[in-house]
C-alpha cells in the first residue's frame, strides 16, 4: 500500500511513512533535548522510585532523576553516537572498497585480506577486549565500533564498484583519459548511491544496537551520561517493583530500529525495481 507522499521522487509505502515519522520524531528529540527535557539528565529532582505526576510524566528512577528527561537525553547520545560511527565506518569502507575495485592488483589483495582478518574476529568479544584495555572514552568507543563495521561496508562497496567498473560507459571514460578519482566520483559513486544509502540505514541500526549492547554490559557510555542501553541496565531491577522504567528505553530502542528497517526495506525495494526495469 502506497501513500500520496513522495521521498526522492518515489511514493512512500505505509510502513515506510511510519518508519520515516519514527525517525523524524527521534531526531527531533535528540536535537532539541535541552529544550524538550524539563530537567538535566543528572539532576536529582525527587525521591527514588516516585510515581508519575504532572511534573514528572514518567516518574523518577532509582536515584530520583526524571525518567522523561533521561530518555530524551538518551536519544541524543544513542542516535548521535550511532550516526557518527556510521559516517566514519562508511568513509573508511567506501573509500577502501572503491580503491580496491579500481586499483585492483596488490592493493585489492592487501585490503581484502585485511578485511577478511577483521571479519574473522567475533565482533562483540573484540570490542570488549579493546575497550577493556584502552578504556571506555567516547572517542575510543566510536573508533572501535567504526573499524569493526567498516569491513562490511568495504565488501559491499567493492562489489558494487567491480560490477559498475566493468560496464561500457566506465571503460569509455577510462579510454577517454579520465583519472581514477574522476571515474569514482562521476561514474561509480552516482550509480552505487542507492544501495549504499540503504546499507547506511542497516549499518546505523547495527551501530545503534551495538552501542546499546556495550552500554548494557557496562563498557559503553558511562554515567552520568544517559543512553538507552545503560538505562536498561540501571533500571533492570526496578521491574521487580512493577515499575515501567526499564521498558521505556528498551521500547525506544526497538521502535527506532523497526522504523529504520521500514525505510531501508522501502529503499531496497525501489533499487530492486529499478534494476528490474533497467534489465
Amino acid at each position: 500500500m502506497t501513500v500520496p507522499v513522495r521521498l526522492f521522487g518515489h511514493r512512500l509505502t505505509l510502513p515506510a511513512l511510519i518508519g520515516l515519522i519514527i525517525i523524524l520524531v527521534n531526531v527531533a528529540a535528540a536535537v532539541g533535548a535541552p529544550v524538550i527535557a524539563p530537567f538535566d539528565q543528572a539532576d536529582i529532582v525527587g525521591d527514588a522510585y516516585a510515581d508519575p505526576d504532572p511534573q514528572h510524566v514518567l516518574g523518577l528512577d532509582n536515584l530520583g532523576r526524571d525518567l522523561f528527561s533521561r530518555l530524551v537525553y538518551g536519544a541524543r547520545m544513542s542516535i548521535g553516537l550511532a550516526l557518527i560511527i556510521t559516517c566514519l565506518s562508511f568513509g573508511l569502507g567506501v573509500t577502501a572498497g572503491f580503491a580496491a575495485a579500481v586499483l585492483r592488483g596488490w592493493a585489492d589483495v592487501l585490503l581484502s585480506r585485511l578485511v577478511d582478518l577483521l571479519l574473522s574476529m567475533p565482533t562483540l568479544i573484540f570490542a570488549f577486549v579493546v575497550l577493556s584495555v584502552l578504556g571506555t572514552a567516547l572517542p575510543v568507543l566510536v573508533v572501535t565500533i567504526a573499524v569493526l563495521d567498516a569491513p562490511k561496508v568495504f565488501r559491499l562497496s567493492r562489489a558494487l564498484a567491480m560490477n559498475i567498473g566493468a560496464l561500457e560507459y566506465v571503460e569509455v571514460a577510462r579510454l577517454r583519459g579520465e583519472g581514477l578519482w574522476w571515474v569514482i566520483r562521476h561514474e561509480i559513486l552516482p550509480n552505487a548511491a542507492a544501495p549504499l544509502l540503504a546499507e547506511f540505514g542497516l549499518r546505523f541500526s547495527f551501530a545503534f544496537l551495538f552501542i546499546a549492547a556495550l552500554s548494557f554490559l557496562g563498557i559503553g557510555v558511562q554515567p552520568p551520561a544517559a543512553d538507552w542501553g545503560s538505562m536498561v541496565r540501571d533500571y533492570r531491577d526496578m521491574i521487580n517493583l512493577d515499575a515501567m522504567a526499564p521498558l521505556y528505553p528498551a521500547g525506544a530502542i526497538a521502535i527506532l530500529t523497526i522504523g529504520v528497517s521500514f525505510v531501508v526495506d522501502w529503499m531496497l525495494a525501489i533499487h530492486a525495481r529499478g534494476q528490474g526495469e533497467g534489465a
